[in-house]
């Protein structure tokens, strides 16, 4: 099938019998930037309800959020950053990973997402990769002391004056922005960037350079966990995320009326851009319950907030509808919202439309280096639909399915799913190798199994890169094998996912030891605790003589999870 120019017409429904479908173009794509976004949705709504951070008591309408943001932007400015230097936030759900979401995109500077459950190693990975020249970082989180891991990466902080770190391990590292108002060596303040902003304010300035930029710079990178061994940076645009939130809005029909609640992480795609961007997009008031997800903080925000709206992956609306007081709280007012992240259990999506009042819930799949979503429902879809797909084609983008020879498979034929259009990432940074491996000619390879039927709803199947996602993370077995190697009683290790019912998948390993080694599984799992993310760290352990092979001595992964299934007495729900 010759592929058509996406100017020529949307194709929603598969033609002539094959797995090709393409957007609508009918509402025009925006080149406004990240910050000018901002701007226009502040003058549009000055008075509107724009945030909400419950736990750090703050509560402010449009024209004071940017008013904040800009203060923000010129400490940032003050201190030396310029356009196109990267940023790192590490931190969990709070006021300052918002402000910097924005400050960094009005003067043109590459936010750096920093999971907040990573390690030492993933940390100094991720600064390193991407060149960060400034990071802000919580004091801590849970058991995360992100200050003392930063401390130990870069012992000169004890004696560096603060904004001019040279440190060793951290070379392109020179500021180090802490939050809360404690005064650490060599660091600075959050409190001291917000005071020099105040005093560098300049309204015209910030304008000038708003109009230096394009729609086309990047923005925003945000690491992916990488199938040999290291994470790889995806890097957006402001057209990629400004676009994606703008449809990702229309689908679930949000307006300057609705207040959306967000229990999900800002530093992955979900929180940025399907809930905050989407939100900018319209007008419509952002929720935060806390700094990470809990079940009832989620449910007394969405009944004393009186929320319209709530996001979530499966885990989180399972949390949710299992809680003790579920029935106490008033959810009358919820529509709509998004579940994404991870499969959703089909009789979870039932319970969530009938027991939350989500009867306009929707469905939406992608991946971060499609900005992310290239699928979603919509909100008058038919309910089987909604729990058996993860909905129709975008607006603006392209799909195919294909087999392994790169040809269109037939409607209802299983094939990688490849995405093309504005969403497309410009590129894995520092990595052109990884980034033609991925996408060509335009088109996404996104290592996906999928199915298109006849009207061009997507079912997910399969996941062809060997990616599991235990609770709406994304894990790459190859990164936990290549560190278990690093233990020296390790011979070999394979790592794969079975079926849990909160996670929607665990992390399973089989290790191989080294002739005339002991370990236990407990020593296992204290050998990566601290060193890599606890998400990442097997649930399950078992130690074998040899793994499973085909005559070509390729390990057979799928024998070893039916085993474990078997085993461990798993149930496999059926999902989208």
């Amino acid at each position: 099938m010759a592929t058509q120019a996406a100017g020529e017409g949307a194709i929603i429904e598969p033609k002539d019998g094959l797995s090709y479908v393409r957007g609508s173009t009918d509402v025009p794509l925006s080149e406004s930037t990240v910050g000018q976004f901002l701007v226009d949705t502040a003058r549009r709504f000055p008075e509107r309800p724009a945030v909400v951070f419950r736990e750090q008591q703050i509560r402010w309408n449009w024209t004071e959020f940017l008013q904040e943001v800009d203060t923000l932007a010129a400490g940032l400015l003050d201190l030396g950053i310029e356009k196109g230097d990267r940023v790192g936030i590490w931190s969990p759900n709070r006021i300052e990973w918002l402000m910097t979401q924005f400050a960094t995109a009005r003067i043109g500077a590459v936010l750096v997402n920093i999971n907040p459950a990573y390690r030492l190693a993933e940390l100094e990975y991720a600064l390193n990769k991407v060149g960060c020249k400034a990071i802000i970082s919580a004091e801590k989180f849970k058991s995360s002391m992100y200050l003392q891991m930063l401390q130990e990466l870069a012992p000169e902080l004890a004696t560096a004056t603060p904004g001019d770190l040279h440190a060793a391990r951290l070379p392109d590292l020179r500021i180090v922005i802490r939050m809360c108002d404690a005064e650490t060596p060599g660091m600075l303040t959050f409190s001291d960037v917000i005071e020099r902003g105040r005093i560098a304010y300049d309204p015209a300035k910030l304008d000038a350079i708003g109009a230096t930029l394009d729609a086309n710079d990047p923005i925003n990178i945000q690491f992916t966990s990488g199938t040999t061994g290291n994470p790889k940076g995806a890097t957006l645009t402001h057209r990629n995320v400004v676009n994606n939130a703008r449809y990702i809005a229309m689908a679930m029909r949000l307006t300057e009326k609705d207040s959306l609640c967000i229990p999900v992480p800002l530093y992955h795609c979900f929180g940025m851009v399907l809930a905050v961007l989407a939100c900018v997009s319209v007008g419509a008031a952002m929720v935060f319950p806390g700094e990470a997800f809990e079940p009832g903080a989620t449910l007394a925000a969405v009944a004393e907030e009186k929320c319209t709206a709530l996001h979530g992956v499966p885990t989180m609306f399972i949390a949710e509808l299992d809680h003790p007081d579920f029935a106490t709280f008033d959810l009358s007012r919820l529509r709509t919202g998004i579940m994404a992240g991870s499969p959703c259990p089909i009789e979870t999506m039932k319970r969530v439309v009938s027991q939350m009042h989500l009867a306009e819930i929707t469905i939406a799949y992608g991946m971060t280096e499609t900005s992310p979503v290239s699928f979603q429902s919509s909100t008058t879809d038919p309910l089987d639909k909604r729990t058996t797909t993860v909905g129709r084609i975008q607006p603006h983008l392209e799909v195919k399915v294909v087999d392994a020879l790169g040809n269109i498979v037939p409607v209802g034929e299983t094939g990688e799913l490849c995405t093309r259009g504005y969403s497309v990432m410009k590129g894995y940074w520092g990595d052109e190798a990884k980034t033609r491996e991925s996408v060509v000619d335009g088109w996404m390879h996104t290592g996906d199994l999928a199915t298109l039927d006849a009207e061009g709803y997507c079912n997910i199947v399969g996941r062809l890169k060997d990616m599991l996602i235990r609770g709406g993370e994304n894990i790459y077995p190859r990164e936990i094998e290549e560190f278990l190697f690093r233990h020296p009683k390790i011979q070999s290790a394979q790592v794969f996912g079975v079926p849990d019912a909160k996670y929607g998948e665990e992390v399973c390993a089989w290790i191989v030891l080294r002739a005339g080694e002991h370990l236990t599984a407990e020593e296992v799992q204290e050998f990566c605790r601290g060193q890599i993310a606890h998400y990442k760290i097997p649930k399950y352990i078992r130690f074998v003589d040899e793994l499973p092979m085909t005559v070509t001595g390729k390990v057979q992964k799928f024998v070893m999870r039916e085993r474990m299934i078997s085993e461990l007495h798993l149930k496999e729900d059926k999902t989208a």
